[in-house]
């Protein structure tokens, strides 16, 4: 496909027409989930599920939240009752432990779309550096690139030193991996005198990918991209040409809500990333990553009309015990609800010689500390000071409990 801009026309769509194919195909994917995963069976067990047509009725859905898998799975294997155990692919151990499955379908986690925008095509030669070893990421980097024509060198990590055998060897055109991996091939290809110069573009995931190592792929002449996936979902959002943000994949529809809820933000706002994939193998709805990012503004310069994020920007899961309690940020948001004029809420934990302090940081008059210092209290059964602050003025990241204290 040389000189094909986009995967496909899913991905400059008006973003009306897009709104409208994702939420008729939301009422059949909550159908489905009833359907097919216990779990959703009976928690969405009093959902009419043709109703459930656009984002406002979405977002009165519960969430089903990553960090409680582990506990969920433990107690109905081999899923969690997210999907029904029957028919799978493959199935995958991820840390935690967290278990998942790949259905039949050629490219179950759609890394296609993403590896496309990076510019790999038919005929490409994948040195795929994701791990194959129980966990997904390696197959789903493989399954895509397949999905394109390329193909793949199954390499994992680790093993330096037959990696760029297998580039030279192989004249491999393309690497995926984290971010800083590559960095180490190249340079020990270059302490071994190695031929390495097919090697051209690369797909990273999995690690911060800094400015600092986007400028040294860069004056090696490597376009490198990357992309924000899980081993649950699938694809989420997906570098382009453009490097302004990255792009929300066609198959998922992303919420960006308050931590601690299932509230959605405002664009712009820093929150909890919530997928709903439209995946009928795993067919998960509402899916709280506990990852944090925001929607930018306007649309991406390369054409592609879907909705932008900052990409991944830290955790969303911040309980910290305090005094030997849990403070969680659903009861950060229970303050903020109690008092809706209050712009936003930082709860810093901190210590004072042998004993945890707690003050609550808000936006909004010095009248209204007492009555935050009183709720504060009435909600998390513990003692804190309040700070009043100007509107604005606290930090828009998402975080709405900050731990100081020395670990």
């Amino acid at each position: 496909m040389p000189g094909v801009r986009y995967y496909d026309i899913l991905e400059t769509r008006r973003p009306a027409q897009r709104e409208a194919a994702l939420m008729a195909a939301l009422a059949v994917h909550v159908a489905h989930a009833k359907q097919e995963a216990p779990h959703y069976a009976a928690l969405l067990a009093d959902v009419d599920a043709p109703a459930i047509e656009s984002r406002a009725a979405l977002a009165a859905l519960p969430l089903t939240r990553k960090s409680d898998l582990v506990q969920q799975q433990r107690e109905h294997p081999p899923f969690g009752g997210l999907a029904r155990a029957k028919g799978e692919a493959r199935m995958f151990i991820s840390p935690g432990p967290i278990f998942e499955p790949e259905g039949f379908e050629p490219d179950d986690f759609r890394l296609a779309r993403a590896l496309f925008a990076t510019g790999i095509r038919q005929g490409d030669v994948l040195l795929n550096c994701f791990a194959y070893h129980f966990t997904p990421a390696g197959r789903m980097m493989e399954a895509g690139a397949h999905a394109l024509g390329a193909s793949v060198i199954p390499a994992g990590p680790g093993n330096t030193e037959q990696q760029v055998l297998a580039i030279s060897q192989f004249r491999a055109t393309a690497y995926a991996g984290t971010p800083e991996f590559l960095k180490i091939i190249l340079e020990r290809a270059d302490e071994l005198g190695s031929d390495v110069s097919s090697m051209v573009r690369g797909h990273v995931s999995g690690g911060a990918y800094t400015p600092a190592l986007r400028s040294w792929y860069g004056a090696r002449g490597l376009s490198v991209r990357q992309s924000y996936a899980t081993a649950d979902v699938g694809m989420i959002a997906y570098e382009s040409e453009a490097g302004e943000g990255l792009i929300v994949d066609e198959g998922v529809i992303v919420e960006i809500v308050r931590p601690g809820t299932g509230e959605p933000l405002p664009d712009g706002e820093v929150g909890e990333v919530v997928v709903t994939p439209l995946r009928a193998s795993y067919p998960l709805v509402r899916f709280a990553t506990g990852d944090l990012s925001a929607v930018l503004p306007g649309m991406s310069p390369c054409g592609r009309t879907n909705m932008r994020i900052r990409g991944w920007m830290g955790r969303a899961d911040q309980a910290a015990k305090v005094k030997g309690m849990f403070v969680r940020p659903e009861q950060v948001a229970e303050i903020a609800r109690r008092h809706p004029d209050i712009g936003r809420l930082r709860l810093v934990i901190g210590r004072e010689g042998d004993t945890d302090t707690m003050t609550l940081h808000a936006e909004g008059p010095d009248e209204a500390g007492a009555a935050l210092a009183d709720t504060l209290s009435t909600v998390t059964k513990l003692r804190g000071s309040v700070a009043m602050a100007r509107p604005g003025s606290l930090p828009n990241d998402g975080r709405v409990i900050e731990d100081t204290r020395p670990t």
